[in-house]
């Protein structure tokens, strides 16, 4: 592609829809929306069609900005919830026919190594090897690595997915975050049985809406501050304190905590669950935020090349 030429990655996830357009070094517009493709999937195993269409708003304000900026390439992806649903088809043609190009559905191996490579690409390999956790609406993956992507897993466990099948109660029961702990436990033995390096890694890399709403509560931001997120070292007493905070409020009472965005106040229960036990199970003191993630990779696999593509040629 030509120097200086803008891409354009779109991320169509189980909870938010979001753009990233730059070509490589500059961003130019990095945007988000809470469109939740996968609410009511836990029950139904289909996209419904508010759902879809909650989607295709986002993506058509999206291809707006994208032609604004004579974007010369598009990458988009579904992942957890489109893996899941049965109609997933629906959604894709819809897609589709706003972008002009067809969502490509990630398997949870290749969503982990793409965050890595957006999530990594800024720091020095020097200080990893690096743990990287995606914390999404339907799953969770991991993926290890120094200079390199090594190895990565997802597993099926997200702020959407254990919300549905768990939480019933405003505030929850202690049962039902009981509930929500434990499976994310046996997740992590699988983890840790298949991936054993990935307990030795120096430095735990989190990425998506949970952890980045739980480091804008920790510093009670009143209003989203990219810079102030973005590397923010988020530490395990401040994440349990978050925690505690929140899961004891209703509904009504946690959306008054500065740094949480109305839309998460469903979810964020479900995620801070995810959060706490990875960092109780791995034993981190301290998990470096960062804002970029997928979509990075997503604009560097067009610019440099698939890291999907190049590990599994390696």
């Amino acid at each position: 592609m030509t120097v200086g030429s803008l891409v354009g990655a779109i991320d169509c996830g189980t909870n938010s829809t979001r753009l990233l357009i730059g070509d490589g070094t500059n961003t130019i517009e990095r945007r988000s929306l809470i469109t939740g493709l996968g609410k009511g999937l836990q029950s139904s195993g289909r996209l419904s069609s508010d759902a879809i269409d909650r989607v295709a708003d986002a993506l058509a304000e999206y291809k707006a900005l994208l032609d604004q900026h004579g974007v010369i390439e598009i990458r988009a992806v579904a992942t957890s919830a489109a893996r899941d649903a049965s109609n997933s088809d629906e959604f894709f043609d819809r897609a589709e026919e706003i972008l002009g190009v067809r969502p490509e559905l990630l398997s949870g191996d290749d969503e982990a190594k793409l965050s890595f490579d957006g999530a990594t690409a800024e720091l020095d390999p020097t200080k990893g090897p690096y743990l990287v956790v995606d914390i999404g609406g339907g799953s969770t993956e991991f993926a290890f690595g120094a200079s390199r992507f090594e190895s990565g897993i997802s597993i099926d466990v997200g702020c959407v997915r254990l919300t549905e099948t768990y939480i019933e109660s405003d505030p929850p029961l202690p049962e039902e975050l009981v509930s929500c702990l434990s499976l994310t436990e046996t997740y992590l033995d699988d983890v840790a049985r298949l991936h054993p390096m990935m307990l030795n890694a120096t430095t735990m890399v989190g990425l998506a809406g949970t952890i980045t709403a739980a480091a804008a509560i920790e510093q009670g931001l009143q209003t989203y501050d990219r810079d102030a997120i973005h590397h923010f070292k988020l530490t395990k007493a401040a994440a349990e304190d978050v925690y505690r905070t929140i899961v004891t409020e209703s509904l009504e009472d946690r959306l008054f905590n500065p740094g949480l965005e109305p839309e998460r106040g469903e979810v964020i229960v479900g995620g801070l669950c995810i959060l706490v036990r990875i960092m109780r199970y791995f034993g981190i003191d301290e998990c470096l935020v960062s804002e970029s993630d997928i979509l990075d990779g997503l604009v560097r696999s067009m610019i440099d090349g698939d890291p999907v593509e190049q590990a599994e040629a390696d």
